[in-house]
């Protein structure tokens, strides 16, 4: 018997279902970087559209807020002051019932939702910038079937009971 063939034949594989993905390890800093420079670019950059809105609804209200109680803020400052100086009027139809003391709450009441809406609104900055950089992170981040976690439950034979675990699935 002999065998007539060559012994090291040329196999090439070529896998049709992988794509080779370009990673620009730069993308998550310029992300942030832009929603840093004006808030919702880097959304606008990551192509996640949707969520430019919820910045600006987030910005706005944290904004909204501030200048309001900033506004009551400086009405009672402002009245507080004219009763220190005996300017106010006692027929006031907004302060004119007011004692001092209430007026010295009123203030701080405001002073401090003042300074919570400031303290929002840059958190929600702060967290724009962070959605971006943790988005354009996750757009690189492979996700395809051949990697699978799937739940399973098994009717077991012997004593017909249910197994249940989990089945982890990697093709190559």
């Amino acid at each position: 018997m002999s065998f007539q063939g060559n012994a090291q034949e040329d196999i090439s594989l070529k896998p049709s279902d992988t794509v080779k993905a370009i990673i620009n390890p730069n993308a998550p800093a310029r992300a942030a970087f832009y929603s840093a420079l004006l808030p919702g670019l880097g959304q606008a950059y990551n192509k996640k559209y949707w969520k430019i809105p919820i910045v600006y609804a987030g910005l706005g209200a944290g904004l909204y807020y501030y200048t309001f109680n900033q506004k009551k803020y400086h009405e009672f400052r402002d009245e507080y002051k004219r009763r220190l100086d005996g300017t106010f009027d006692p027929n006031h139809p907004i302060y004119g019932d007011l004692d001092n003391d209430r007026l010295i709450r009123a203030q701080k009441f405001h002073q401090r939702n003042r300074d919570l809406s400031a303290l929002i609104t840059a958190g929600i900055y702060i967290l724009n910038i962070i959605d971006a950089n943790i988005d354009a992170h996750l757009m690189q981040f492979n996700v395809n079937d051949n990697l699978s976690l799937k739940p399973d439950m098994n009717l077991n034979q012997m004593d017909y009971r249910f197994n249940y675990g989990m089945t982890l699935t990697f093709n190559f």
